[in-house]
This record gives C-alpha cells, sequence and structure tokens, in this order.
C-alpha cells in the first residue's frame, strides 16, 4: 500500500499483540508506527502508570483522544491503540473514519498468558486479574466489533503468520472500496 491511502488502526485488549503485529504489519505496508501509549509517555515523560496515578482514568483517556487526533490527521500510519481506546464514542469516530480499523479479537484465557508478569498496566494492579479481564472484556469487545472494519481472531500462531493474513486481507479490503465493486463490509480474517 501507498502512503496516501487509508490509515490503519489496530484495536483490542491488552495483550492482543496490538504492538507487536502493528510494527510488523506496518513495515509490510509501507506506514510509519505508532503505539498510541508510547506517544503519551514520549510527550508526557510519564508512564501511563504515573499518568494514571496522578489524573485518573479520566485524564488519560484525555490526552489519549488528544494523541488520536493528532495521529488519525497523518496520513500512511498504522497506530496500535491502547485498549481503552475504543471507550470513547469520540474516539471511534475518529478512527473509523480515517482508516481502516482491525479489531484484534482475544480471549481472556490467552490474555492471561501474556500478560502473567506484566506489572506495568494500571488497570490489571488486582488480585484476579481473570475477573478483570472477563469485565473488561464485557463492556469493551462490543465497542471494538462496532468500530472494526476487519475482525481478526488473534490465536496462538505466528506473528508472520498473523501479519501475512491480515496485510492480504487489508489488501482484498481496499480493492473492494477502490474499484467500486461493492461497499466493503465488515468482515472477519480467516485464520
Amino acid at each position: 500500500m501507498e502512503k496516501g491511502n487509508k490509515n490503519v488502526y489496530l484495536v483490542g485488549p491488552m495483550g492482543s499483540g496490538k504492538t507487536t503485529i502493528g510494527s510488523r504489519l506496518a513495515s509490510r505496508l509501507g506506514f510509519t508506527f505508532y503505539d498510541c501509549d508510547h506517544e503519551i509517555e514520549a510527550r508526557t515523560g510519564a508512564s501511563v502508570n504515573l499518568i494514571f496515578e496522578i489524573e485518573g482514568e479520566s485524564g488519560f483517556r484525555e490526552r489519549e483522544h488528544r494523541m488520536l487526533e493528532e495521529l488519525t490527521a497523518r496520513e500512511g500510519v498504522l497506530v496500535a491503540t491502547g485498549g481503552g481506546a475504543m471507550t470513547e464514542e469520540s474516539n471511534r469516530t475518529l478512527l473509523r473514519n480515517s482508516g481502516i480499523v482491525i479489531y484484534l479479537q482475544t480471549p481472556v484465557e490467552q490474555q492471561l498468558q501474556r500478560l502473567r508478569r506484566d506489572k506495568s498496566r494500571p488497570l490489571l494492579q488486582t488480585e484476579d486479574r481473570r475477573s478483570r479481564l472477563e469485565e473488561m472484556a464485557r463492556v469493551r469487545n462490543p465497542q471494538y466489533e462496532s468500530v472494526a472494519h476487519l475482525v481478526f481472531p488473534a490465536r496462538s500462531r505466528s506473528i508472520d503468520r498473523a501479519v501475512n493474513q491480515i496485510y492480504q486481507s487489508i489488501l482484498s479490503f481496499t480493492q473492494t472500496a477502490t474499484t467500486g465493486s461493492g461497499t466493503p463490509k465488515t468482515g472477519q480474517i480467516e485464520s
């Protein structure tokens, strides 16, 4: 894909692989990669944990929205969003209207496995991580689905295979959109 084409946004819960897949997929597409949380940390000089501690979740969400406004105004970018970014309708609208949104659908069991040693996520600072992740999934999964153009079940598979499948789906999606062969529909990426 050439720059000037639509941007690509990865949404999904923490531990779904947005950053890992995103950086490789951006390279494959010839896009510039941004991790929204990392951009906020670079801009503020503070960790997401510290921002949550000082400003609370609402303060962090305001910063996140401003960063997404800035990133979605660019062209030829692939942005890995934070797991909670889609809780704000304004963020869902920004992404849906400025690019292709891909939901990395991830079961709680897989999140627990991937995040078992992670101490950096403020919303996981609890004794019962499973219950916290299940509650977030109940609330957030419908929000991810509502904004997504494509849904990718993030099962255990190699990163290269996942990137290739998503890449091929983006090409198909954009081809449908540019050839006028119909309105591209939200779809499931086959694994």
